[in-house]
């Protein structure tokens, strides 16, 4: 457990309001004052300043929570690394993008259950950012993303490729074409996934490629929930690009029909991410090594 003036400290830097930090840490306001002073005393700079009624962080307040957080996030690994290495059950956290935590982990996770019951492992479905954000922090041992992410920062290994797919009903005009120009594409009204989603990022990665953006589009939804979005488009409210995995269903039996898109290979890779160095390193290869086992490339 890092010092409680720095976790203050930390909490100020997130709330940027006395009273807010004071309330999250149950602790009262002077307090929360007490903690920056003796923090600033320390190490004799100013950490925090106000400028129009703002409270900022000076860049020596920065640099401190750079460290902090760093600090943070390895007293939560140590804590989890010690609890298994005494516990008879071992708890480990992954996070998984909507795509892979909704229609492609939880058999794997099942069965992985069954062979290795002492392992407990909780996921968190998020989008591909916070769940970057949260393996900085320590908050999970493993990532599965879909999106594109810093490949010299995190480790990682490829667990399966995916396909997205231009889908729309049998009775939209488009059913049935060979191909459709990007141009002509622009045309229909577009069902996306929220901002933060790595199928989302994927695809305006490839727009962008060929000088379009969704602006180009006539009208767009966006939506951050897969089944919603297949309902739409079954429903002729729009079209949509999507993982192959949330529509295989509806393709075999015929009330979706894949449109492929001309000059554009929307082949990606769904990945493993974890941090150099983990404490949690023995769990993340067997976990991979596992899920490769049980998820052949469709």
């Amino acid at each position: 457990m890092i010092d409680t003036r720095l976790v203050t400290f930390i909490a100020l830097a997130k709330y940027r309001n006395y009273t807010e930090t004071a309330k999250s840490l149950h602790i009262t306001q002077p307090a929360v004052t007490q903690h920056i002073q003796y923090m600033e005393s320390l190490y004799g700079v100013k950490l925090v300043v106000r400028h129009g009624g703002q409270l900022h962080l000076t860049p020596e307040g920065e640099l401190l929570l750079s460290y902090a957080n760093k600090m943070d996030a390895l007293s939560t690994e140590i804590q989890r690394a010690l609890h298994n290495r005494s516990g008879i059950a071992r708890k480990y956290k992954i996070g998984a993008t909507l795509t892979i935590g909704e229609y492609v982990l939880p058999a794997i996770l099942g069965q992985h259950r069954r062979v290795h019951p002492n392992i407990d492992i909780s996921m968190s479905v998020q989008n591909t950012d916070i769940i970057l954000q949260e393996l900085d922090h320590a908050s999970l041992d493993l990532g599965l993303v879909e999106g594109p992410f810093n490949r010299q920062k995190y480790e990682h290994r490829i667990f399966k490729t995916d396909n997205l797919l231009l889908v729309v009903p049998p009775e939209h005009r488009l059913a049935g074409r060979d191909m459709v120009e990007i141009e002509e594409l622009c045309q229909e009204k577009l069902i996306v996934r929220e901002p933060g989603s790595g199928t989302r990022t994927f695809f305006e990665d490839n727009l962008r490629k060929r000088g379009y953006s969704l602006t180009d589009f006539a009208t767009r939804m966006e939506i951050g929930n897969l089944n919603a979005i297949r309902s739409m488009v079954l429903a002729n409210v729009g079209v949509s690009v999507i993982s192959r995995e949330v529509v295989k269903a509806e393709l075999a039996a015929g009330d979706l029909c894949h449109v492929p898109i001309r000059g554009m290979n929307l082949e990606r890779e769904f990945c493993f991410v974890y941090l150099p160095e983990s404490l949690a390193m023995e769990f993340i290869e067997g976990f991979m090594d596992f899920c490769l086992g049980q998820a052949p490339d469709a």
